[in-house]
């Protein structure tokens, strides 16, 4: 007879669910692991939502595994270690993002490129080691094995710096990597929310020049004033689009919607590099202008824990945070319907700690 989440495993664990594909969320009550010898427990205090959590809670993927616990942008306090634990001690700030396993002897583990690991185990939603199902932070307390846990610094806000264990480091990565991480160089962002604001708040810290290109107009007066954005290109205005062709040595596309590339590949260098880490369902590649100038689009997704780590520690050497909206527990379903309409500036995160109560 199957065992139910609430005990598959001996430590009691409580937190909002999906429990089918209308992605609605509610109490629930489960379990977690007992901390094993190189295992950590930590009693979350924030975790931020990404549209990641959103898309799996209504079986977009087509690979989630009800009832799901979303959320992997979490931070909290070490309760618990195990006793080969070398990293971690009671009392410590950690945080846990996107994976929580992977296989740790393939050729990209051995790159600390976990996040491309065949076997790798995200936060939430897939078969654990043990056969159980990961189960996210939208809940009291999180089990993980040390490597898959990042030091908090303590000039680093928990609650507002959340959101970098996801929408930090899928950005972080992709201009670090593909070289746009210099001064001088030209980097565009595509779409100004989670992601963007975040793409381009890391940019400026690398001193590159940085153009947002939008659909909207709306955005540019907050890009360029708060976030110090140098060039604002709608992407609808055909003759500013035609202007600036050939001006990008690369562009990180955040948008999740489905979008025209043709525009974007055009504003490229020859050799440029169109990287995309939104997660839209479908796009037409656009061949003539990546012929003719060696142009490639490229994907990226999140990154390996070492690469995490750095990334948060140069955040907090920088003061980059995200901008956040902290909401609590009983929230987090209008916040979903929110976030699709893009109706957010531009992270929510769950003030766990002092909103979510059992019932």
């Amino acid at each position: 007879m199957a065992t139910s989440p609430e005990t598959e495993h001996p430590i009691k664990a409580f937190g909002w669910a999906a429990k089918d594909p209308s992605g609605i969320l509610s109490p629930l009550s489960f379990s977690r692991r007992a901390t094993g010898e190189k295992d950590v427990q930590l009693k979350i205090l924030y975790c931020g939502v990404c549209h990641s959590d959103l898309h799996m809670a209504k079986n977009e993927l087509g690979f989630t595994q009800f009832p799901m616990v979303p959320g992997h942008e979490i931070v909290g306090i070490v309760t618990e270690v195990g006793n080969k634990v070398e990293k971690f001690k009671v009392g410590d700030k950690v945080g846990v993002g996107c994976l929580v396993g992977s296989c740790r002897q393939c050729t990209m583990c051995d790159k600390d490129l976990e996040n491309y690991c065949a076997k790798q185990i995200l936060t939430y939603s897939m078969p654990y080691y043990d056969g159980t199902v990961t189960q996210g932070g939208y809940s009291d307390i999180m089990v993980a094995d040390e490597h898959f846990v990042v030091r908090w610094p303590e000039n680093l806000p928990l609650d507002i710096g959340a959101p970098l264990l996801c929408a930090g480091i899928t950005t972080y990565s992709p201009l670090k990597h593909f070289g746009l991480d210099k001064p001088g160089v030209n980097v565009g962002i595509v779409g100004l929310g989670g992601l963007g604001h975040l793409a381009v708040k890391f940019a400026k810290a690398f001193g590159c020049k940085v153009t947002v290109i939008s659909t909207s107009i709306k955005k540019k007066e907050e890009a360029i004033q708060k976030l110090g954005v140098d060039e604002f290109f709608v992407s609808l205005d055909l003759e500013q689009m035609q202007a600036a062709a050939g001006t990008l040595d690369g562009i990180i596309d955040t948008v999740s919607a489905t979008h025209s590339l043709f525009p974007l590949v055009s504003l490229l260098k020859p050799e440029g590099k169109l990287i995309l880490v939104g997660l839209p369902q479908s796009l037409e590649v656009p061949i003539f202008p990546l012929l003719i100038g060696r142009r490639a689009i490229i994907g990226s997704a999140i990154g390996g824990l070492k690469e995490t780590q750095e990334m948060i520690d140069f955040a907090a050497k920088h003061n980059i945070l995200p901008d956040v909206e902290m909401i609590p527990m009983d929230y987090v379903n209008k916040a979903m319907e929110r976030l699709l309409k893009s109706d957010v500036k531009y992270r929510f995160v769950i003030d766990i700690a002092n909103s979510l109560k059992k019932e």
